[in-house]
């Protein structure tokens, strides 16, 4: 059976996970009306299903030394599918609140088995492959908002109960084909999770810093995206439909990326990125009129998801075969509880009475301070790699 065939089903699953932290944005507004909840405790559901994904990273890591990538990978699936059903059949906030942790924690585990995985399955061309199934996770944030307008027709509900079957029917496709392909043993010398962790703690420092932060700015802008647009005098479906152009915007830019970071100096480059993110959050800010306000939406969503490809393929071509799981799981544990407090944080700032324009302003200042103290650390040497 062809790796290709397995890696396709990892495609699906990627799908899956990534529309399962996707899909509570465009829901925020209906949060807000069943639960009769205000801003900052929607951003709160919101960031613990980030959480949630933060949280089984470091386990998972310690796991992985003892447990083949393919079935912690089948785990993932049936967490996702239990989470997408705590979800669907949650009668208040608190209930949601724990599903949403458990739909997060199934993409948590997903994320670290199955990125080591892929790289091993190709590791002659990492960021193209890389770049492929982040494309693929893309695909699920473009279908978000337009599954969830068709979905209020009737109930938003809906939209978990599919993704709970839907999640458990790749799992077991998954587990089909895992069993009749023939796997690799790149990480068999992985089995010290803290030895792997410790010996590559720069590097696991320096991704965490860098897109753990950028990140944080671009959960608190998504996750509020609607309402942010709503602000701007926008229509409500206009604005609701905004998010698939931004999400949209990054399908091509998974692939781009992906060949770039196979060719470009890794450093130099992801620093571009984050610097060019930065820009396109003010141009947000400054956009007014629908034609501006697309075009900035294209441009930051373009933008950021380049980010990602970019510092999978420099982590993971960087990390030796002995280490890879366990420090990979340190570092993606690390940047998504950084990444987490995003809409938290943005949800409380706005309830206080600070304007979105302010704080998506002060954001983008930050980033600026974070792609000089990189550059200066890069020029002197001190980032690895």
């Amino acid at each position: 059976m062809s790796r290709r065939r397995l890696f396709g089903s990892l495609c699906g699953l990627i799908f899956l996970v990534s529309f399962a932290r996707i899909v509570f944005a465009p829901l925020v507004g209906e949060f807000l009306d069943e639960f009769a909840i205000r801003e900052g405790t929607a951003g709160l559901i919101v960031t613990l299903a980030w959480l949630g994904s933060a949280g089984p990273r470091l386990p998972a890591g310690w796991l992985l030394t003892r447990v083949s990538r393919p079935r912690m990978i089948v785990g993932s699936g049936g967490v996702l599918t239990v989470g997408a059903l705590g979800v669907a059949l949650a009668p208040d906030v608190r209930t949601l609140m724990v599903a949403a942790v458990l739909v997060g924690a199934g993409s948590g585990v997903y994320f670290v088995a199955a990125n080591p995985f892929i790289a091993e399955l190709f590791p002659s061309n990492v960021g193209r492959v890389m770049g492929i199934h982040g494309t693929a996770g893309q695909l699920s944030a473009v279908a978000a908002a337009p599954v969830v307008t068709v979905a209020l027709w009737y109930d938003w509900r809906y939209v978990f109960y599919g993704l709970a079957i839907a999640g458990a029917v790749t799992m077991v496709v998954f587990a089909l084909l895992a069993r009749r392909t023939s796997l690799p043993d790149a990480g068999g010398d992985d089995t010290e999770f803290l030895r792997g962790a410790r010996s590559e703690w720069r590097l696991i420092l320096t991704g965490i810093g860098i897109i753990g932060l950028t990140t944080l700015v671009w959960q608190g802008l998504f996750n509020f995206y609607e309402l942010y647009m709503l602000e701007k005098g926008l229509p409500e479906t206009t604005a609701r439909n905004l998010l698939t152009v931004v999400f949209a915007a990054g399908v091509p830019a998974f692939l781009i990326a992906g060949d770039l970071a196979d060719r470009l100096p890794h450093v130099p480059y992801i620093l571009g990125i984050v610097t060019l993110f930065s820009v396109s959050v003010v141009l947000v800010v400054a956009a007014s009129g629908l034609v501006t306000v697309v075009i900035a939406s294209i441009l930051v969503g373009f933008v950021v998801h380049m980010l990602f490809p970019a510092m999978d393929t420099y982590l993971l071509g960087s990390l030796p075969d002995d280490s890879r799981a366990s420090a990979y799981a340190v570092f993606s544990a690390g940047q998504m509880a950084t990444q987490a407090s995003g809409s938290w944080i943005v949800g409380e700032a706005v309830e206080a009475g600070v304007a979105y324009d302010t704080v998506f302003l002060t954001s983008a200042a930050g980033l600026g301070l974070l792609v000089a103290v990189c550059a200066v650390l890069h020029r002197a040497g001190r980032i690895p790699g």
